[in-house]
């Protein structure tokens, strides 16, 4: 069955439609420092509002486990969506109270509130079933149909993403729209040369995603704290870098199978090897072979990929037609190790097809480094869900919406 989208709900003009986006934004000090996720929902919203609906949005920010908590209030969020929208946006300061129902029964056609943190009510991430199901109940009686656009939570078994989606007529926004489509044509029919750039912390996260694209792309490139993984597979020695000592014979499978398949395999030939973790640590270039041979000795650890390796996976991205992303390439939040991942986004702006950016602290870093959104083809706004979804798992938030 294919995806339901708003077509099938027909015109929703003065009716109450509840959009179950993701504004799970970073703050600091009650100030959004990346609002890519409020901008990424405007184009259901807009739609929403121009068509005379009166829009209720909600979302969860963070984990408050549970209960109420002033560090994770969706205010500034609203106050952001209204300047992003250029029109009032009411706040309701609960889920399902008082507050929730007087600022819905308030609006009028083409208006919009946004209702509190839905993870301040228990019910919203509950494992209960029961529990879970009389939450989205409260939910469903706000609104007369349900827009499932937060493509962060798919993969979650969530009140808001699931059982609401069993309680009223749903359909997805544009933005899970064109998620499933970019992410559809990244493991059905990509257009080739195909490369996968990962990075990141560790491969026991990447697993899957190594597992099932490992037979469908034809070059995979391998950067972050997760390379050294893969350097100690080769046998090499990485002295104090991030290092899973469980997964080397996993990763040494991978690098047979890559070699048996005919998928170029590229890994790193030398990294940023510094003295601590730290923004002022003293660093060298060292080649991959000699990772303990520099001042810093088996104490180095590594926190970048080194200048030739970053050279050789841009060349890799800018030769490929279709490229998926996921994973800095070193401590990018650190000056001194960014530059390996500056060189492979600006590789990606190069990409002569179809260029994704996976979400996560993929999305926060190219945002961080200086680079506009539309300079790729697609920022996914959905990390672990984009992920589990090139991994061929079942997400329940599109199941539920038709999708197979």
């Amino acid at each position: 069955m294919a995806l339901r989208t708003l077509d099938s709900l027909g015109s929703l003009a003065g009716k109450r439609v509840i959009v179950r986006v993701d504004f799970n934004v970073p703050l600091k000090d009650g100030v959004i420092t990346d609002d890519g996720r409020v901008r990424a929902a405007l184009p259901t919203l807009n739609h929403l509002i121009n068509q005379g609906a009166r829009v209720i949005a909600c979302s969860h920010l963070g984990r408050p486990d549970g209960a109420p908590d002033a560090r994770y209030s969706l205010e500034p969020v609203a106050q952001r969506l209204s300047e992003l929208l250029g029109k009032p946006v009411a706040f309701a300061r609960d889920t399902v109270g008082p507050s929730a129902r007087d600022a819905v029964g308030a609006l009028e056609d083409g208006d919009i509130a946004v209702i509190e943190n839905l993870r301040f009510n228990a019910g919203e991430t509950a494992k209960d079933e029961a529990t879970r199901h009389a939450f989205a109940q409260e939910l469903a009686q706000l609104g007369d149909v349900l827009v499932s656009d937060g493509f962060g939570v798919v993969h979650r078994k969530q009140a808001s993403v699931y059982d609401l989606a069993e309680l009223l007529p749903s359909a997805a926004g544009y933005l899970i729209e064109k998620e499933v489509d970019v992410l559809d044509r990244l493991t059905e029919k990509p257009e080739r040369p195909y490369a996968v750039v990962l990075g990141g912390s560790k491969v026991s996260d990447k697993l899957g995603v190594i597992e099932h694209l490992l037979p469908r792309a034809d070059k995979i490139l391998v950067g972050g704290g997760m390379l050294f993984t893969f350097l100690a597979a080769q046998g090499h020695k990485v002295g104090k870098s991030l290092l899973e000592t469980d997964q080397i014979d996993t990763v040494k499978g991978y690098i047979a199978t890559a070699k048996e398949k005919g998928v170029e395999l590229v890994l790193p030939v030398d990294a940023v090897m510094a003295s601590s973790f730290s923004a002022d640590a003293d660093h060298v270039v060292a080649d991959a072979d000699a990772l303990e041979d520099t001042p810093f000795g088996a104490e180095g650890m590594g926190l970048d990929v080194g200048p030739r390796t970053a050279e050789i996976f841009a060349d890799a991205i800018r030769t490929s037609r279709t490229v998926f992303w996921n994973g800095p390439m070193g401590v990018f939040e650190m000056p001194a190790f960014a530059a390996g991942t500056k060189t492979v986004a600006a590789a990606l702006t190069e990409v002569d097809g179809l260029s994704v950016v996976g979400g996560g602290d993929s999305a926060a870093a190219v945002r961080q480094l200086g680079f506009a959104d539309d300079r790729f083809g697609h920022i996914s706004t959905g990390g672990g869900a984009s992920l589990e979804f090139l991994e061929g798992k079942k997400l329940p938030g599109l199941e539920i919406l038709g999708w197979q």
